[in-house]
């Protein structure tokens, strides 16, 4: 039934409306820098150089590199014949260097990584080129087909889940929900404050509301007048509030009529005098 109703897409939709409303460049720029406050980004730095190390240490990775080498620099390795031999020894070069890096924290290429990391974080804050960039990797990354389909799959697995447990004898969503609701009713209970200070937050957002629809409403109730049956409408009177209906009417009967017999009788008194 949910997914007839077409709240999945829905959901869906407005999600990715309020993600596509994200500056994605400010925001990266404020996760990178909270990664640098403790220089978390040198882990990332070290996970990097391993990764390296182990490239350079697989034989089929040699191998294309060294078949690239030689299609790139024919000539100088048809010349000395020792396409092997360098490759080696600039993997055993780089190898080492790798070693070096990761065994000293104060080593140059660190400190030059840093650099690196903090300029980069400063262009995303402050580029307006690097804020084009970002908001086009964004939408392009929004428009993909695959992200629509994992939205589309987590929504089925999270409807059929909540479905399965709501049928369940001892269902795990019903208790918790149970227990939040008993432990915000008990602080609610045992905090006046809080009490006086929801109400306070109920009628202030009720009234920005009220404020804010106003036209909407008194446009719906309009419509819904004027599509009254006018027949229907005092039928519907005369069944609600018919009895008062007639008790104003009987009123309304002997007030005039007193009114009508005290007038005749200051008429002939006048006329008598």
């Amino acid at each position: 039934a949910v997914e007839q109703s077409g709240l999945s897409a829905f959901v869906t939709s407005r999600m990715l409306e309020q993600i596509e409303k994200v500056p994605l460049a400010p925001l990266a720029a404020e996760l990178l820098s909270a990664m640098t406050d403790d220089r978390r980004h040198q882990r990332l730095f070290d996970e990097f150089t391993k990764v390296v190390g182990r490239f350079l240490s697989d034989e089929q990775a040699l191998a294309s590199m060294r078949e690239k080498i030689r299609e790139e620099l024919p000539s100088l390795f048809n010349l000395f014949r020792a396409d092997a031999y360098l490759l080696k020894k600039i993997i055993a070069s780089a190898g080492s260097l790798l070693d070096e890096v990761r065994a000293d924290p104060d080593h140059p290429m660190r400190t030059e990584f840093d650099r690196f990391v903090l300029t980069f974080v400063e262009r995303l804050r402050t580029s307006k080129q690097y804020a084009k960039r970002a908001e086009k990797l964004k939408r392009d990354f929004l428009a993909r087909p695959e992200l629509k389909a994992l939205a589309g799959d987590m929504w089925e697995s999270l409807s059929l889940f909540i479905e399965q447990d709501a049928k369940a004898p001892n269902s795990m969503i019903r208790a918790h929900l149970a227990n939040m609701f008993v432990e915000v009713g008990r602080h609610l209970a045992g905090d006046a404050q809080i009490r006086a200070d929801m109400n306070q937050g109920f009628v202030v957002a009720l009234s920005s509301f009220v404020e804010s629809q106003k036209s909407g409403v008194s446009k719906f109730i309009a419509d819904q007048v004027k599509r009254w049956d006018l027949a229907q409408l005092t039928r519907l009177i005369e069944m609600n509030i018919g009895r008062d209906l007639q008790y104003i009417r009987f009123n309304g009967m002997v007030i005039g009529g007193l009114a009508g017999v005290a007038l005749y009788t200051v008429e002939r008194l006048f006329l008598v005098g």
